[in-house]
């Protein structure tokens, strides 16, 4: 079963456009992304209504970072891209006759249930300024700082 990454891709892009001296178009988040232009604006749009995010058209136009990157949490983006499902794991029959796997079914529930608790806490917790955070650390550990970040993809 694929695994869903869009919550990975769009705070990459996020922190590569935070990064960017100016508007970064569709066409080049859909690079970073492997995906195509239409999905990148469709994704971005709904990042746009919540305001964490800003789009200019015309020459010079595209996606920029509209908000407080330590105010804004992994979770906030979590939600603004629909909260997609956590799981890919799930009953193999919702409403089981055979006793068995009646139980097997409650114990696999709840332990699903405690694991997404914990899994949303931690979304909680970390804000987009944290990971800029992070990625700045790991650029100065690399003996990059004061130079340009390599940009092998925004």
């Amino acid at each position: 079963m694929r695994r869903d990454g869009r919550l990975s891709g769009v705070l990459h892009v996020l922190l590569h456009m935070a990064e960017a001296d100016g508007p970064v178009t569709s066409e080049r988040l859909a690079g970073v992304m492997g995906t195509n232009p239409v999905v990148v604006r469709r994704t971005m749009a709904g990042l746009r209504d919540l305001g964490l995010v800003a789009s200019g058209k015309g020459h010079g136009g595209g996606w920029t970072v509209a908000c407080d990157l330590d105010r804004v949490t992994l979770h906030d983006i979590y939600v603004a891209l629909g909260s997609p499902e956590i799981f890919a794991m799930g009953h193999r029959s919702e409403e089981p006759e055979c006793l068995v796997e009646q139980a097997v079914n409650a114990s696999l529930a709840a332990a699903f249930r405690d694991a997404e608790s914990l899994l949303l806490s931690r979304l909680r917790d970390v804000t987009l300024g944290r990971l800029s955070a992070d990625f700045h650390a790991r650029l100065a550990k690399r003996g990059l700082c004061g130079q340009e970040a390599p940009s092998d993809d925004v």
